[in-house]
């Protein structure tokens, strides 16, 4: 269906409305400077904290954060997908870091498991393997982190375990770089957004929680002594168990019995 001509008082109407939104200039109180700045950060829809990412008691708030500068001062991304895809991309360094901590970890516990208490070897080299060779300590040590490293699979299956997830970490760092690749090239497609802050966002150190004072003692309240209730002289006394039970009169005694006499 032919769509109808605009008349020329649509058109004037149409450009006249346009003007009015075309964001902030000179004749507004946002046409400064500074309001030209924050209407350029508009289109920033999300915010990166580093405490979400961080490892508590073993990693720096400050660490990722710092990550996240370094990469954009060096890319210098001109749009949020840009940015998106440079904190993805600090956020797969920062994991490939802590697998090599972890590794190291790893390591030491494997070194644990091949000494004994008194920090000997649990299994020495075959006398063949050192006969007429002087063994450096380096190759001593080595053989020893092998012997930790096997006596550590038969016992669980973790490393196997920390293995598959550094290799998935690298392949999500891969998968990361490819990503911010893939969008730098749409730079021309894509609106530029300008004025990004490199340096890390402000957060507020976390304070350790409070734990609760022990509870004071409880002090009785001061209730006065109950008075001693009233004796009823028709109730008869409460017996103990220890104390003797009263004889019953002579009245109600069966009489005993007698035998019969032969005369």
């Amino acid at each position: 269906m032919p769509q109808k001509p605009i008349s020329a008082e649509r058109a004037a109407a149409n450009r006249a409305n346009a003007a009015k939104s075309t964001g902030p200039h000179s004749g507004m109180p946002s046409g400064t400077s500074e309001g030209k700045a924050r209407s350029s950060q508009n289109a920033r829809k999300h915010t990166f904290n580093p405490a979400n990412f961080t490892v508590l008691r073993l990693e720096d708030l400050a660490e990722v954060a710092n990550r996240r500068a370094d990469l954009i001062d060096c890319y210098q991304p001109v749009n949020s997908q840009e940015l998106w895809a440079i904190e993805r991309l600090a956020l797969a360094q920062q994991a490939l870091d802590r697998c090599s901590r972890t590794e190291a970890g790893m390591y030491t516990a494997c070194l644990n498991e091949s000494l004994d208490p008194d920090g000997r070897p649990l299994r020495l080299m075959y006398l063949e393997m050192v006969e007429d060779i002087d063994v450096l300590r380096e190759q001593n040590r080595n053989f020893i982190l092998w012997e930790g490293f096997s006596r550590l699979m038969r016992q669980s299956k973790d490393v196997l375990v920390f293995l598959r997830l550094q290799a998935q970490t690298e392949r999500l760092y891969r998968r990361a770089a490819e990503d911010f690749e893939r969008i730098r090239r749409l730079r021309k497609e894509l609106t530029n957004q300008p004025n990004f802050d490199p340096q890390p966002e402000e957060t507020k150190p976390v304070e350790p929680p409070k734990t609760n004072p022990p509870d004071p003692p409880a002090v009785p309240p001061d209730v006065p002594p109950t008075p001693p209730s009233p004796v009823d002289p028709i109730r008869k006394p409460f017996i103990t168990p220890d104390a003797p039970l009263p004889r019953p009169p002579a009245s109600i005694l069966r009489p005993a019995r007698t035998k019969n006499r032969v005369p």
